[in-house]
């Protein structure tokens, strides 16, 4: 039997919605107040699931200071406190959150991690989260 752990983390990051094969009026269009100039900024809460069986020696599904250390290094300190637009991750994406969400499942997805990545989950606004799972993770499919 399988058990999810969920973890949730908060890291502050501003971006600008901007496609530079757009024109600046269909940018406006589109991204309406979300492509202004000078960006703006949101404080995004993610949260990372993972699974495995429960280890009898300590009735847990991993070890959570390991989880918290692998996505500190990689994740909150590559994007806390930082313009999306600037960095490497988003050269040739536009940083919609629902492509943040892509990337950091990449991100973990390549790491090793204490127990199986099965999805995460990225709130932007009190109105808004954004969810991405690989494949494997999608209901009705077996690993």
């Amino acid at each position: 039997m399988k058990t999810y752990l969920t973890r949730r983390y908060l890291f502050v990051a501003s971006h600008r919605l901007h496609n530079a094969s757009l024109s600046d009026v269909a940018n406006r269009e589109i991204f309406g107040r979300c492509n202004n100039p000078h960006g703006h900024g949101h404080n995004y809460f993610l949260e990372v699931t993972v699974s495995g069986q429960i280890a009898p020696e300590t009735g847990m599904v991993c070890d959570v200071a390991a989880l918290d250390s692998v996505v500190s290094r990689e994740i909150l300190d590559r994007f806390d406190h930082q313009n999306l637009n600037n960095i490497q991750d988003f050269s040739t994406i536009t940083p919609t959150t629902e492509n943040l969400a892509m990337r950091i499942q990449q991100i973990l997805s390549g790491v090793p991690l204490p127990a199986n990545l099965e999805r995460v989950r990225i709130e932007e606004t009190r109105n808004n989260s954004f969810e991405y799972m690989s494949r494997e993770s999608e209901p009705g499919r077996e690993r």
